[in-house]
This record gives structure tokens, C-alpha cells and sequence, in this order.
């Protein structure tokens, strides 16, 4: 079968991935496993490496490790690549382990934001790290991507830096930085490097690695798309477009007619030119107007007319080109001190992300003597299904690297990494969100274009798994991606897609541009579990159910086939305040979506649950859209047993309404508030109402009553306190040790993994919006789970 051609607009916009002529270490042939000493670059006949580099993470050698992505893609150029992976960045000296790069660092502080893999919601230092062999803690630095930085100009201070990754991606302009509460600088400020490579950056690393590699000096590779770094002047030729301000509509002023006297006019506007002595009124003025035209109609004179200004034709203005055309928002001095200026900075930037249309941005750092440019270039070009195929075709060995195996030369015992488990068995088929969530940053960093792998590529890979993963006993744990089924979804029409600027495709409603078509997914799923050794394929990736409403026969495969007796999906809230915010859809999308799971479930003759998540405090919640949700969830029987709580990641819109107060999705204005046109968000801060907002969504807990009894007699709800089932929470506490339920009640709780021994220690919180999986106990210990049930 072969792959479908590309019709976007973007396919013919780039130069592909595999027209580059290799770089002459092709010779050394493939690395069974990217180098990470100087006794395995020995054995691969290596004198030096061309490419080193870092990440915060262990080396895992899968596709859905970035590291190993990049890695095998530059391998595949002709490049020798060495990786050091999580060094001690006390001193330089770790990062001279496998000598100086020939051509340059690549630095990374891992698969996610480092302040999020270290802190929880609530800031509270996590004690594991699901990226490292045994969940060992405490093995990268905060902010990573600098601390990296620093340390690799320390050990060879004359090898450009090359920042990529999702911490330097979604800190490429001053941002809002919850962990210090205040706005820091870009992180090519901080960290000091040659060139950021912001979002999925193949293409362009690609180009930047062989133009280095033709001694081409970095400073001079200013026109690389998806590329940041500082300039100390703009360069000629370009357009500077001022966005340095909020936009505020000037006076409308009235055409003058030039038939009128000054004095005519000036009665017009209430005035007078005249002498003090001498008084003209309008009525006056008027009255003598209408009279001298009745007496120049009486005497046979020429009327007069207002006059109507017209464009000349020949006159042609044309608006600079978007190639050449540079966008100026705020500097980092303005934003830090001015919330409408970040509002409108972070509105700017996410307004020019569609590659077919975004212009550059420059955001100036400094004053004085000190002053330099942070400039951005548009986003990188996606990439096209040819070169996912060959990005993802390549020779990983999709398993951590050997120095991480125990005694038994195994990954699953004590060195054990708990995010490889996770995906050990999983599939990526695409890349991309067009769903523009405003508290999640996907869009920011891979782009709302969705970019998806030929279904030949993907079965392949099934196969892949099936014959070369160890442990492996006939189950694929995900077919997915950011979301699970937006694969080969896009606009209808290339042109169209190209000069779009929504920030979602489906918020408020499915845009009538998009294709909902779900049949080559079905075709995937249909084919992948008729493959001889695979049993069961799974789908663990967040599933847009409003898209999937549009495909019942989506539906029906994937209930019937493809759900191992629960199905996450993520509603995120029941109330119209907070939905908006976070541009989801509303409730009724769920229940439509739950009716059809039910069906094909009973149809199928299974009993299988929906696991719905939600977010507490996120930005325009009030305290009784929360309670409506924990009526909503007493209701239908949910007991939440892990609570997620809004966490302002960098770069995301609901992060700006966090920070500032100000929705961003209604633009920004200066008479923000009643009576404004701009509009104020409900901001959730403090920890007393965080917690009010958690309690609300863990109604069921006992631990929880005493503060929601307050809380729901404060806004006037003491009916919801009582001891029948119809009402919240009870009017007795019970005895410390004693269960608090109420026996003759059924409840499904969430999600469906459930401690039951080996409970976190402080500050060691479960998540259910970072990705990663269940906490494990302490060193050394396995921690028992049982599926959770009726109960």
C-alpha cells in the first residue's frame, strides 16, 4: 500500500528531510545505541563526536523520547552522536565525558519542563522522577535547559549552544514563571545559547547541523524557521510592525467640507471664530444656510452637495511581505511590571503560530548599553507523512540504554524507569492539537497542523514491538498521541488552512473547514489487531469525544475492541464559567459521547466504565461552579480518588489569565471590567481556596466535610448538608479511623489504579495532567495496586 500524497499547503514548503547529501562519518555506519562513553565510541571506531548532547532525562533509544529522536535523526544525516544524560551539573567536569563537540551542544532538559517533573501543582518538591532508572529523585536542576547551558560553555566555551525541547520551546519569550510567582526573561537570554530551536525541531536541526558542518559560523544562521536567539540591531529590509502597546481606536474625525466658512464650521462644533462681541449660534449658522441655499434655488444658482471621498484606483498600497515583516511586542521590562502588556504579548504571540501566516517576533531584553533583541522566527514547517515515516522508521533499539540494567541485564527490577514502562509497548501516530485548550501547551510547542504517519509505517511498527521488545505479551498499550483520534484530520481546503488564525478547530463548535472523517484511523485499528501475535490493542491517549461524536462507527470500534474495561476522557469541568476559559466544550458533548459508549458497550455484551478527569482551580472558576460539579459528580456516582489541581505551565493561555486577571480569549484592552471592553477572570489564589476547590471535587473525602460545611453555609447552601442521599456531604464527622461513606451507595471511583500500600510521602503527589504514572514507594520497594471498582 502506498503512503498518501501530502495536499497541504506546507507539504511543498520545505526542503525534505531526506534530500540532504550525508555528512562523510555516514561511513561509521549505525550505533546500536548513541554512545554515552568514551570506551562505547571506541568500540564504534570514533575519535570525537560531532554532536553531543544533554538531556535531563535517561537514555531511552524510543520515538517517543526526544533525545532518541533527535539523536537517530542526526545519525541518519551522517552525524556521530553522543549523548550525556543526566550529568551532575555541580561542576563542568561531567560534561567533558565523551570530549569537545566538532560541531556543537544540543541541550535539552528532558520530555518535560523541569519545574514540573520536580514540583507538584502546589510547589511541594516531588521525591521521584518517573524519567530516571529507579524513580530516583532529585537528578536534574531546576530550569535545566540554563543550568545545562552553563555548564557545557564552562567545559568548551569556543562550541555553539544549541537549545531545543519543551522547557526552552514554551520559554521563548519573557513568560510568567510559577514556581518564582514573577516574569522571567527568554531562556536565550538566560541560558546564553547560539541558537533556540522552539517546537519539534527536526527540520530545522537538520539544516542548522549541516551549515555548521560546512563552517558556516552560527551567527550568521538567522533565517532558520522555529529558530530564537538575540540580536543586538535589526537587520535591513525588514518591516517593523509597533505592537509595543495595547491597540486603542483614535478619534473618528468628520471630513471637513470645504465649502463651509471657518465660521460655519466652528458652529458646527458648538464654537466660534468670531469676534467677543459678535455671537454666531448653530441655529443661527444653520438657519442662514438653509436660507441662502432657498435664495440661490429662487435665483436659478447651483445647489451644493457634501462631498464623497473615494479611493483612487490607481493607487495600489500594498502590505509589506509577511517573509519580511517583524512584529515588535512588548519588551521583557513592559511585561514584567504591566499584566495588560503580558496579555497582550502572550495574545500576539499565540496569534502568530500558523506556519502558513505567523510573521517573526522581536521582543527586546535590556536598556541601554545592555539592550539586545530576542527574535523569533515563524514556526517551523510541519513535517509531511513521508518524513514521519522516516523519522519514526529509524533504527531505534526501543529500550533503555544498557548501562541502566540490573544485575540480570533487565529493565523491569530496581532500575526500572517509570516513564518507559509507560509507553514500552505504545505507539506514536501523530503530532500536533488543533483542539487549543488553553491550560495545556501542546499547540505552543508542536503546532495545531496536525502531522501524521502513513498507515504502513504504523503497522510496521506494531510488528517492531512484537518481535523486539522484551516482555512483551501480545498487548499494544496505546495507538495515540496528544490526542487519540485527530489522525489525518485537517482543513478541507489548503489555502484556507494557511491563512487561518483561530486558536482551536473545534471551540465553540467543530469548525465546518474540518475534516472529521475517522475511517483511516478505523482501517488502522482494524488492521492492527488482525496482526498474528497481537491480542489486544489499547487506547491510552486523551480522546476528543466531541470529534468522536461525529463517527458512531469510530465509536463502536474502539468501545468493542479497544477499551480494557475503563476509558479516560476529560471533560475537565460541567459549568459554562470555567469551559470557556478553557475553550472545551460543553457537558452535554460527554453525555452524548457516554450514551454511545453504553450502547456499543452493551452491544458488545461488556461492562466497561468512562474515567472522566477534571481540573480544580483552573482560571474562571468560582466556588459554585465547583460545587455544581460536585453535585454533578454525587449525582452520577463518581468519587474522585486523585485530584488534579490547575497548574500554570509556561506559555499556555490559561497561564496568562492566571498571572494577569485578563482574558486573552477577548482580546485585551486597557478599561478592562465592568463597563469595558476587556473582561476580567476569577482568578483561584491562595491556598485556602485551592483547597476549597480540591475538597469540592473529593465531596466523598471526611477529611474534607468540616471545610465544605463552612463553605457551602458561607454561599447560602446549607440545604446540600445532611444525611440523605440527595444531599453533598453529612452533618456528622465521623470517628477518626471510621469510613465516612454511606454503605448502601454505589460509586465508581477515579481513576481506576488505586494505592493501597506503600502511600506517598510528603510531597510526593499523583497527577492526573502531567503525563506521568502512578507514583511509585520508596527505593527499592514495589507498590501493590488493585483496579478499582463498585464500591
Amino acid at each position: 500500500m502506498n503512503a498518501p500524497v501530502d495536499v497541504s499547503f506546507f507539504a511543498r514548503a520545505a526542503k525534505p528531510l531526506t534530500s540532504y547529501r550525508p555528512y562523510w562519518a555516514k561511513r561509521f555506519g549505525t550505533a546500536p545505541f548513541l554512545p554515552m562513553s568514551r570506551a562505547e565510541m571506541e568500540q564504534l571506531g570514533w575519535d570525537s563526536c560531532d554532536i553531543v548532547l544533554v538531556t535531563g532525562d535517561a537514555y531511552i533509544d524510543h520515538p517517543s523520547f526526544g533525545m532518541a529522536v533527535i539523536g537517530r535523526t542526526l545519525e541518519a544525516q551522517g552525524f556521530r552522536v553522543g549523548i550525556i544524560a543526566q550529568p551532575d551539573w555541580q561542576s563542568a567536569e561531567p560534561f567533558k565525558a565523551l570530549g569537545k563537540p566538532n560541531l556543537f551542544w544540543g541541550v535539552t532538559a528532558g520530555n518535560m519542563d523541569s519545574m514540573i517533573n520536580r514540583y507538584t501543582a502546589d510547589r511541594k518538591i516531588r521525591s521521584d522522577d518517573a524519567y530516571t532508572a529507579g524513580a530516583e529523585g532529585n537528578r536534574r536542576p531546576d530550569r535545566a535547559a540554563i543550568v545545562y547551558s552553563q555548564r557545557c560553555r564552562e567545559a568548551y566555551k569556543d562550541v555553539p549552544i544549541v537549545l531545543g525541547g519543551i522547557e526552552g520551546s514554551l520559554r521563548r519569550i519573557a513568560h510568567y514563571d510559577y514556581w518564582s510567582d514573577k516574569v522571567r526573561r527568554s531562556v536565550v537570554v538566560d541560558a546564553k545559547c547560539d541558537l533556540l530551536l522552539y517546537g519539534n525541531a527536526e527540520r530545522a536541526l537538520v539544516e542548522v547541523a549541516h551549515r555548521l558542518a560546512a563552517r558556516e559560523p552560527v551567527a550568521q544562521i538567522t533565517d532558520v524557521r522555529g529558530t530564537a536567539f538575540v540580536r543586538r540591531t535589526s537587520p535591513e529590509g525588514w518591516f517593523e510592525i509597533d505592537s509595543t502597546e495595547v491597540d486603542q481606536p483614535g478619534r473618528v474625525e468628520d471630513h471637513t467640507n470645504p465649502y463651509q466658512t471657518t465660521s460655519e464650521q466652528a458652529a458646527e462644533q458648538g464654537g466660534t471664530c468670531s469676534s467677543r462681541d459678535t455671537t454666531v449660534s448653530i441655529a443661527a449658522s444653520a438657519q442662514q444656510i438653509s436660507a441662502r441655499g432657498q435664495k440661490e434655488q429662487e435665483n436659478g444658482g447651483a445647489t451644493t452637495h457634501a462631498i464623497n471621498f473615494v479611493p483612487n484606483p490607481a493607487v495600489k498600497l500594498k502590505a509589506p511581505p509577511k517573509d519580511r515583516t517583524v512584529i515588535r511586542i512588548p519588551s521583557y521590562e513592559q511585561v514584567k511590571s504591566d499584566p495588560v502588556l503580558y496579555a497582550h504579548a502572550n495574545r500576539v504571540m499565540h496569534l502568530e503560530t500558523n506556519p502558513g501566516n505567523a510573521r517573526a517576533l522581536v521582543q527586546a531584553h535590556g536598556e541601554g548599553t545592555t539592550a539586545r533583541d530576542v527574535w523569533l522566527n515563524p514556526p517551523p514547517i510541519p513535517l509531511t507523512t513521508a518524513e514521519m515515516d522516516h523519522i519514526f522508521d529509524l533504527p531505534y533499539a526501543r529500550s533503555p540504554h544498557p548501562s541502566y540494567a540490573d544485575a540480570q541485564g533487565r529493565h523491569d527490577g530496581e532500575t526500572k524507569i517509570p516513564a518507559w514502562e509507560v509507553i514500552r509497548f505504545s505507539i506514536n501516530i501523530m503530532r500536533g492539537c488543533f483542539g487549543g485548550c488553553t491550560f495545556c501547551s501542546i499547540t505552543e510547542h508542536e503546532g495545531r497542523i496536525i502531522q501524521s504517519r502513513s498507515e504502513d509505517s504504523i503497522l510496521r511498527e506494531i510488528e517492531d514491538v512484537r518481535d523486539k521488545v522484551q516482555g512483551f505479551t501480545g498487548t499494544i498499550s496505546d495507538l495515540g498521541g496528544p490526542t487519540a483520534n485527530m489522525y489525518r484530520l485537517g482543513c478541507r481546503t489548503p489555502e484556507i488552512e494557511a491563512a487561518c488564525r483561530k486558536p482551536s478547530c473545534v471551540y465553540p463548535g467543530i469548525c465546518s473547514n474540518l475534516t472529521t472523517d475517522h475511517n483511516p484511523l478505523i482501517s488502522i485499528y482494524k488492521k492492527g489487531r488482525e496482526i498474528k501475535g497481537i491480542k489486544k490493542i489499547l487506547i491510552s491517549s486523551g480522546l476528543r469525544y466531541d470529534l468522536a461524536n461525529q463517527s458512531p462507527e469510530y465509536v463502536k470500534e474502539l468501545v468493542q475492541h479497544h477499551v480494557g474495561g475503563y476509558l479516560k476522557i476529560a471533560p475537565e469541568h460541567t459549568e459554562a464559567g470555567p469551559l470557556t476559559k478553557m475553550m472545551k466544550p460543553m457537558i452535554g458533548n460527554y453525555d452524548k459521547f457516554k450514551q454511545l459508549f453504553e450502547k456499543y458497550s452493551a452491544e458488545a455484551g461488556k461492562k466497561q466504565f468512562l474515567i472522566p478527569y477534571f481540573i480544580a482551580a483552573h482560571p474562571g472558576t468560582s466556588d459554585e461552579d465547583m460545587m455544581n460539579l460536585a453535585i454533578w459528580l454525587k449525582k452520577n456516582s463518581f468519587r474522585a480518588d486523585q485530584v488534579q489541581t490547575f497548574y500554570p505551565s509556561t506559555m499556555a493561555s490559561a497561564t496568562a489569565m492566571y498571572h494577569t486577571g485578563i482574558n486573552t480569549l477577548k482580546g485585551v484592552h486597557r478599561d478592562m471590567g465592568e463597563g469595558g471592553r476587556g473582561e476580567k477572570v476569577d482568578v483561584v489564589r491562595g491556598e485556602k481556596r485551592r483547597r476549597l476547590h480540591k475538597a469540592f471535587l473529593r465531596y466523598h473525602d471526611p477529611k474534607n466535610w468540616p471545610l465544605l460545611r463552612d463553605a457551602l453555609k458561607a454561599m447560602g447552601r446549607a440545604d446540600l448538608i445532611g444525611n440523605g442521599k440527595h444531599h453533598l456531604i453529612p452533618t456528622y464527622q465521623p470517628m477518626a479511623g471510621s469510613c465516612g461513606s454511606q454503605k448502601n451507595e454505589k460509586f465508581l471511583t477515579i481513576p481506576s489504579m488505586v494505592m493501597e500500600k506503600n502511600q506517598p510521602k510528603l510531597g510526593q503527589i499523583l497527577t492526573q495532567h502531567t503525563g506521568l504514572p502512578p507514583r511509585a514507594g520508596t527505593k527499592g520497594k514495589k507498590p501493590s495496586y488493585r483496579p478499582s471498582g463498585k464500591r
